[in-house]
């Protein structure tokens, strides 16, 4: 239709994923600022015409994880009142996916306040990458694409080709995904057995299981923000006769103090994507970093097309 060109907006959490997925589709990044004042206030605007157009906003939720999610519904809203026929939120990476249930009195489920949230300022479909839990898609009553970067990160590690590979999931939550990293990888599978005590971001790992002895062990999470997870599991490893270690995650979200523990630690290597681009800290040169901007562009052209989402993940 005349005038219905992809239009896609870039919060201060992902600008450069936001050039990146406009590259793929080959189009111009839309022109929008952000102004911060001196209390702490956000104000944004679109300085383009979107009334009647379909539009795309594309912000990761993290450092600083409040200021971009608020700015996230203040974009959204910003593009309603303009009139934009629908609001697609791409969102490469949910903070507050962790808060994805009340397993502690009197605590908040803070997944789905974000979700209501992002509903209530007028959102019509959220597209984001490797939720917490699969769960999360159900707070939302629009449509959630979540999308897959197995296939990305699987195979950049079969390039590698890392000789006698085991997949290792951090924790028995992750087994049932981890299985599925193993088959698309044709390999054997073990499981850390980990305990976390308290919200201090520590885990201790207290047992393998499985068979690590002269294996390749391959960690694969969602998400790593301190590295704790990810030295335990691996000093494990070593201990129970892994020859190497190395580690694969959707987001690499890293914060201050994770870069000098895995410099310390056994792991060799950590494959991880682009959804987050606003970390405090250096990353280390043992961190390698795979694109999800042709996954997001591909899924924004076919959303805009009226295309199936799903066949770019064959079973």
């Amino acid at each position: 239709m005349p005038g219905d060109e992809i239009l896609i907006f870039g919060g201060s959490g992902s600008p450069k994923l936001t050039d990146a997925i406009c590259e793929y589709l080959n189009v111009p990044r839309a022109a929008g600022e952000v102004l911060r004042f001196s209390d702490g206030n956000l104000f944004v605007r679109a300085k383009e015409n979107v009334r009647g157009r379909r539009v795309y906003i594309v912000q990761a939720t993290v450092f600083p994880s409040n200021d971009n999610f608020m700015e996230l519904l203040f974009w959204i809203d910003a593009l309603k009142r303009a009139s934009a026929e629908s609001v697609t939120v791409v969102m490469p990476y949910f903070s507050y996916a962790k808060g994805d249930k009340k397993d502690e009195p009197r605590v908040s489920i803070r997944a789905r306040v974000c979700a209501d949230a992002i509903e209530a300022a007028g959102a019509d479909r959220v597209v984001t990458l490797d939720l917490h839990a699969s769960q999360i898609q159900g707070f939302f009553t629009i449509p959630v694409d979540d999308l897959y970067a197995l296939p990305l990160l699987c195979n950049q590690i079969k390039a590698k080709k890392l000789p006698n590979v085991i997949v290792v999931a951090p924790d028995a939550g992750f087994a049932k995904k981890a299985r599925k990293y193993a088959a698309f990888l044709g390999t054997p599978m073990a499981i850390a057995d980990k305990e976390r005590r308290d919200h201090s971001e520590r885990a201790e790992v207290m047992e393998i299981i499985g068979d690590v002895q002269g294996k390749t062990a391959l960690i694969v999470d969602d998400f790593t923000i301190s590295g704790g997870t990810l030295v335990e599991a691996a000093n494990a490893l070593i201990e129970r006769g892994a020859t190497q270690v190395h580690a694969l995650v959707s987001h690499g979200v890293f914060s201050e103090g994770s870069m000098e523990r895995i410099e310390r630690s056994p792991i060799e290597s950590i494959l991880m994507t682009d959804s987050v681009e606003t970390q405090p800290v250096d990353l280390s040169d043992k961190v390698e970093v795979v694109s999800v901007a042709p996954l997001f562009g591909e899924a924004i052209r076919r959303i805009h097309d009226r295309e199936s989402i799903s066949v770019l993940f064959p079973a």
